[in-house]
C-alpha cells in the first residue's frame, strides 16, 4: 500500500538519514522539480534536475514508488537528459520519493511527488521552507481558471477560506509545519502535502582587524 503523505515524508527522511550515516555521505547535489509543486495532475509534463556541486560525481535520478524500489531514470522510467530527467506524461503510479544519487554513494535531498487523477491539486513548496519566509499556496483545478474560492486545511482542520484560491502564510515558523490540503466547492479536494519548515541559520560576520602600523615606517620629527 502506498504510504500517506505525512508518513511517507517521515519515513523517507529517516531512510535518508540512515543511508547517509552508513555511507558517510555529504549532500553535494540538490533535486529541484519543474513545475515547482509537490502535487501534479496526471498527464502533466514534469522535469526533475540535479543541481550539482560536483558534476564529475555522475549524478543520476532515482525513485521509490509503490511499484518500484530505487529505480533509475532513463532505464526504468522517464527520459534522461544529462543530470535531468523528463517525464512527459506523468501518471499516478509515478507518485513517490525522488532523489539524486552519485556513483560514490552520496545522495541529495528527497522530494515527495504526488500525482493525482483528481480535479484539484494544492501547489505547495517542493523543498523545505526557511523560518521567516513567506509561503504562498495555490488551490488549482485542472480545467478551470485558478482563481476560484477555496478552503485550506492544516492537519485536517480548516484554517482559512480564500476568495481567489491563494493563501499566503507570512513569516512561517516551525508551528506552521504540517499536512496541508485544499477544497474547491463543486470540484473536489486535493491530496495532502507535507510542508517542512527549517530553522533559519544566522552567520556571524568575520571581524575585520586593523593592523598596527609598522614602527619602522614611522618617522620622527
Amino acid at each position: 500500500m502506498f504510504l500517506p503523505r505525512g508518513k511517507m515524508e517521515k519515513t523517507s527522511l529517516l531512510w535518508q538519514l540512515c543511508l547517509c550515516l552508513l555511507l558517510s555521505c555529504t549532500l553535494q547535489a540538490r533535486l529541484t522539480v519543474s513545475p515547482s509543486s509537490s502535487q501534479v495532475f496526471e498527464g502533466d509534463f514534469v522535469s526533475l534536475s540535479c543541481e550539482e556541486d560536483d558534476s564529475s560525481a555522475g549524478w543520476t535520478l532515482r525513485r521509490n514508488t509503490s511499484k518500484e524500489k530505487s529505480s533509475q531514470c532513463g532505464i526504468d522510467w522517464g527520459r534522461s537528459a544529462g543530470s535531468s530527467c523528463i517525464v512527459s506524461h506523468i501518471i499516478s503510479w509515478d507518485s513517490g520519493v525522488y532523489w539524486c544519487e552519485s556513483r560514490e554513494g552520496p545522495i541529495s535531498n528527497m522530494v515527495n511527488l504526488t500525482v493525482t487523477g483528481g480535479s484539484v491539486i494544492l501547489q505547495s513548496p517542493v523543498l523545505p521552507v526557511m523560518e521567516g519566509d513567506d509561503v504562498t499556496l495555490l488551490c488549482k483545478t485542472k480545467t478551470t481558471p485558478s482563481n476560484l474560492p477555496a478552503a485550506f486545511y492544516k492537519d485536517g482542520s480548516l484554517i482559512r477560506k480564500q476568495p481567489t484560491g491563494h493563501m499566503t502564510i507570512q513569516h512561517v515558523s516551525r508551528s506552521d509545519e504540517g499536512l496541508y490540503k485544499c477544497d474547491i466547492s463543486g470540484h473536489g479536494e486535493s491530496p495532502s502535502s507535507w510542508i517542512t519548515v527549517t530553522e533559519k541559520h544566522t552567520t556571524t560576520p568575520t571581524p575585520t582587524w586593523k593592523s598596527n602600523p609598522d614602527p619602522s615606517a614611522m618617522r620622527t620629527g
